[in-house]
């Protein structure tokens, strides 16, 4: 763990992660008889379509900036270059636009189906034994890089102060159409809001939300325009992530005011 980061352990945050754990084990079990097949199924079409290891295993920062591994089935073609995506997404923290996938308008390092499970999220299917070992959650923050962690402004380290999940309440509110800071905006107020409900809510949109991300990755991908119609998104968000640039070590008031919002009609 980096000698700056510190992770707020009390009787409450503990049995708010207990609750959350029985939460995940549940859901798990209950979805046992889906997911074990399709992922068997998805295993024999790795090995099929591209010779090669079926997983991908990457370095990602947990709970209180902890290392661990995360497990993906392999989308790329072996021995393809893969350096590219750091400095890109790097580049993606500093710049206030869309954080746009390099694969959008098609990658020839993608392996067959690549696409597909990527767009569907079904390449993070194996994070679920990462979830069973208690190193993340079906629901929370998407889990950062060690690279990406050294980037962070202070204000937002606050986002490992939380168990990263398979999906979360950036991944079903925009994900790749949101900047890098509303990103965090919204993982601070997941954070700020947890509850057992907001995690069922969360996890029931997914569904709809990889529904419609399959059938947007089949549409040509548009070039990305540099004009208002990003901004024009989420307003609401960069009101908060202006103010959070303003005052970069104090986002409480940030996560007030953005919950104060999402109640209005």
């Amino acid at each position: 763990m980096s000698a700056t980061m510190s992770t707020r352990v009390t009787n409450g945050s503990m049995l708010r992660l207990g609750r959350k754990f029985a939460l995940d084990i549940t859901c798990i079990l209950f979805a046992l008889p889906i997911w074990l097949p399709l992922m068997i199924l998805l295993m024999m079409v790795t090995r099929i379509a591209s010779p090669g290891p079926i997983f991908y295993r990457q370095k990602r920062v947990g709970l209180g900036g902890r290392h661990f591994s995360t497990w993906k089935f392999r989308t790329m073609k072996v021995s393809s270059e893969t350096q590219t995506h750091e400095p890109y997404f790097q580049e993606l923290m500093k710049v206030d636009r869309p954080m746009t996938k390099l694969d959008t308008s098609g990658d020839p390092r993608l392996a067959p189906f690549g696409r597909f499970l990527r767009a569907s999220g079904l390449d993070e299917l194996p994070q679920i034994f990462n979830v069973l070992c208690g190193e993340m959650s079906l629901v929370g923050p998407r889990p950062c890089t060690p690279n990406e962690l050294d980037h962070y402004q202070p204000w937002q380290r606050e986002r490992v102060n939380a168990l990263p999940g398979l999906t979360g309440y950036w991944q079903v509110n925009g994900k790749n159409k949101t900047t890098f800071n509303e990103m965090i905006v919204m993982d601070l107020f997941y954070l700020k809001n947890l509850s057992i409900l907001l995690d069922l809510k969360i996890i029931f949109k997914t569904c709809t939300v990889i529904a419609s991300q399959v059938v947007e990755s089949r549409v040509p991908a548009q070039p990305i325009r540099q004009d208002s119609t990003v901004r024009a998104q989420a307003p609401i968000l960069q009101t908060f992530v202006d103010s959070a640039r303003k005052s970069p070590r104090s986002p409480s008031t940030i996560l007030q005011r953005l919950a104060e919002s999402a109640h209005k009609p």
